[in-house]
């Protein structure tokens, strides 16, 4: 990976990609050791080729689908890449799985990955990183110009937690229930860089943070800035990070669809001369908390900081506004965090099928 990247990378809008953190199991549904074997002892299948790659524990696998043109293709890709998964995965002896959390992962029982890049982590980032079992979706949107992509990024600041309340699908750690809706984003966001980021005047602005953090030994190369949304130097894009992992392909459709929406919405904003909002960030990190404490039962502050706002006021609102209907229908169902302490009530095999991701 390159240590910073280009602003000659920002050059078409709309274009989507979708990565995916998923479990590898085993026959019992636990967490196993499995990425060895399916990234560098056997040959994925055509369309994994450059598309597959491990996370910080060998149980945790990513997926990358090709670029995605238009968001009328999103489903088939995405369908395409979760199948080609599990098939291979199966003809190793493994299962995948999806969640923020794992419910049965006990970080001391696992195996971190030998990647140098992950090592040099582990040293610098220590006790943080050596637990940081957690497993997201990650949502890009290409954007044709980079001031535009970081005025995008700033404004989106807002929406990341009603992404994370709706995506919330982590009760448990370690054994236990948290009592939070998204355990997972409490465990990532005790790492650097991570969180609601500030905002950025210009792309000039965020390219020199990016090129500091790398000349002061803070990061290793761009990647390692892990923030809820960011500018994304090397795929051209907007990169929405917040919702926990999914198992069901149409909750994360839902945010694909979301995603694309604001951020072909904030570009024209952009490109019509609208004024960026100036919520503080403390105010922005209470909202995220909101949403990790209650999940889809959390009221936002509102985005001009005064009052607040029910999530299913703000999804009925954004709904409307964007024409879309995806979050709809997640906050009208049960959330991932509920169905997981329901199905813990009848035992852990019912909560771990529950995380399958099948065909």
């Amino acid at each position: 990976m390159d240590e910073t990247g280009s602003p000659e990378n920002f050059t078409r809008m709309g274009t989507l990609g979708i990565e995916e953190e998923f479990y590898v199991v085993d026959a019992h549904g636990r967490p196993t050791s499995g990425t060895d074997e399916l990234v560098y002892e056997s040959e994925p299948p055509e369309l994994l080729e450059e598309r597959l790659d491990h996370e910080l524990f060998k149980c945790i696998i990513e997926t990358q689908t090709p670029l995605i043109e238009a968001p009328d293709e999103a489903r088939e890709q995405l369908l395409a890449v979760r199948e080609a998964l599990v098939e291979y995965a199966a003809s190793e002896g493994f299962g995948i799985a999806a969640a923020g959390l794992h419910p049965l992962a006990k970080w001391r029982e696992l195996e971190h990955a030998e990647k140098p890049r992950y090592r040099a982590q582990l040293d610098r980032i220590q006790y943080p990183q050596h637990r940081n079992t957690t497993a997201g979706l990650h949502v890009h949107v290409g954007v044709d110009d980079p001031d535009k992509a970081v005025w995008v990024a700033n404004e989106l600041r807002w929406h990341v937690p009603v992404m994370l309340a709706l995506s919330a699908n982590s009760p448990y750690w370690n054994g236990f229930d948290t009592g939070l809706q998204s355990a997972r984003a409490n465990i990532f966001e005790a790492l650097p860089n991570t969180g609601v980021p500030s905002a950025f005047d210009d792309w000039a602005a965020f390219e020199r943070f990016e090129r500091r953090m790398v000349e002061h030994g803070s990061i290793d190369d761009r990647g390692e800035l892990w923030f809820d949304v960011r500018p994304h130097s090397g795929h051209g894009t907007v990169e929405v990070r917040a919702p926990d992992g999914q198992a069901d392909p149409d909750r994360v459709l839902a945010f694909v669809e979301y995603a694309h929406a604001l951020v072909t919405d904030l570009a024209a904003r952009y490109e019509d001369g609208e004024s960026g909002t100036d919520l503080r960030r403390e105010l922005l990190d209470e909202n995220k908390w909101r949403a990790i404490r209650h999940g889809q039962s959390a009221s936002l502050l509102a985005r001009d900081g005064e009052g607040t706002l029910s999530l299913g006021e703000i999804v009925e609102s954004e709904c409307d506004r964007l024409a879309i209907d995806g979050i709809r229908r997640l906050f009208e169902g049960e959330s991932g965090a509920e169905r997981q302490r329901r199905l813990r009530r009848d035992g852990p095999a019912s909560l771990v099928d529950s995380l399958s991701v099948q065909y």
